[in-house]
């Protein structure tokens, strides 16, 4: 009876994945048109003079050549999907500063959902980074011993940690433009705003934690071979 009625769930997950997973030509024909769009909201910030979206825009654009380099300099196997993944997260945080065509108002301001969304993505990055990082170290030495269970404790206080030490940076900045009179690069919207961005942090290590980890075992054992002095 149980195996009949998990049937039609399994066959929709199976009808989901297929719909979702995209080949790796496509994955890298997608980071390279989101690159191209970052270019393009670059001068869009030059013509308009906005601080905001030239630091926004060329520092996403900075990080989407990451994965490139990684790969080519350190060795790290950055497959495509790693690469749209990085890329998606900047490049819809850079996309949200520019806003709403024919308007002064930005996706942030006139999205109530596109902060949430950026913040998810953006910790499920800085969840697989910890992770990576971590499982790393576990591989590389005996001193260190990360069972299964605390990794999933560990890459939601790691994302928890960064979100707060974000949202410091976020007011700090915010603070400073409003002295310096010049516009913020990065905005804080009060108090109900940063425990909703926290949320979706956590929201976003859970991805990490439960569904990520598998697609990271490459990385990780990448960064293991450079503690071990073994790598390329």
């Amino acid at each position: 009876m149980g195996e009949t009625a998990d049937a039609p769930a399994s066959a929709a997950l199976a009808r989901f994945r297929s719909l979702v997973d995209l080949d790796e030509r496509t994955q890298r024909w997608l980071a390279r048109a989101m690159q191209l769009t970052l270019v393009g909201l670059l001068f869009i910030g030059l013509e308009r003079g906005d601080l905001g979206i030239i630091v926004n825009t060329a520092v996403a654009l900075a990080i989407t050549y990451l994965p490139a380099i990684l790969e080519r300099d350190y060795h790290v196997p950055m497959n495509p999907g790693l690469t749209l993944w990085i890329s998606s997260a900047v490049f819809l945080h850079a996309l949200g500063t520019v806003g709403v065509p024919g308007t002064d108002q930005s996706f942030y301001t006139s999205l109530a959902w596109w902060d949430s969304v950026t913040h998810a993505l953006s910790a499920s990055v800085v969840a697989a980074i910890g992770y990576t990082v971590a499982r790393g170290i576990d591989e590389h030495t005996e001193a260190v011993r990360l069972p299964p269970r605390f990794m999933f404790v560990f890459i939601l206080l790691f994302v928890v940690a960064f979100g707060v030490f974000w949202e410091v940076i976020e007011f700090a900045i915010g603070g400073a433009a409003d002295i310096t009179g010049n516009d913020a690069v990065l905005t804080q919207y009060g108090l109900e705003d940063t425990m909703t961005d926290l949320i979706f942090d956590i929201v976003g290590g859970v991805i990490v934690a439960v569904w990520g980890t598998a697609h990271l075992t490459d990385v990780a054992g990448a960064v293991t071979a450079r503690l071990d002095g073994t790598g390329d």
